[in-house]
């Protein structure tokens, strides 16, 4: 079996000639291919809060895989699920040395059809150890889902 790898390109231009004020944080994000991104700095970092921001990739791509490992786990075990939706939510308290992303929470709304609610949140869980995201960060991930057992 090979390594995964997973490559990114990023491009800015611009000038910090005028100090940390006065220099563009707007870049591009190429996700292979002709899949692009523009991003920013976080607002509070003079950034352009329309655009997404590091932070709020990071959150995405621990929501995105939570979701991705939960689907195939329930898929795996016979599990309709009908719909899934997260409001997933990151947090970096300031003041704190190093400045990093101390826990994310995941909440996400799932939908299923004719299944136990208590075995689908074991495959919640299941899936939230086997997120490959969540495992690589230091800092908590946590899945509160609230799940939907439809008739």
């Amino acid at each position: 079996m090979s390594d995964h790898t997973y490559t990114t390109a990023l491009e800015w231009s611009g000038s910090t000639g005028a100090g940390y004020r006065g220099y563009d944080r707007d870049h591009t994000l190429g996700l292979g291919g002709q899949n692009r991104l523009v991003a920013s700095a976080d607002a509070a970092f003079r950034g352009d809060g329309r655009l997404p921001n590091p932070e709020q990739l990071l959150v995405a791509a621990a929501s995105s895989c939570q979701l991705l490992s939960f689907l195939a786990v329930a898929a795996l075990a016979g599990v309709d699920v009908v719909g899934y939706e997260d409001a997933a939510t990151g947090r970096m308290p300031e003041g704190e040395a190093p400045m990093r992303l101390t826990e994310i929470e995941l909440r996400p709304v799932i939908r299923v059809r004719g299944a136990d609610a208590g075995a689908v949140a074991a495959l919640v869980e299941r899936a939230h150890n086997e997120c490959y995201i969540a495992r690589s960060l230091s800092g908590v991930v946590r899945a509160t889902p609230r799940i939907e057992v439809l008739a």
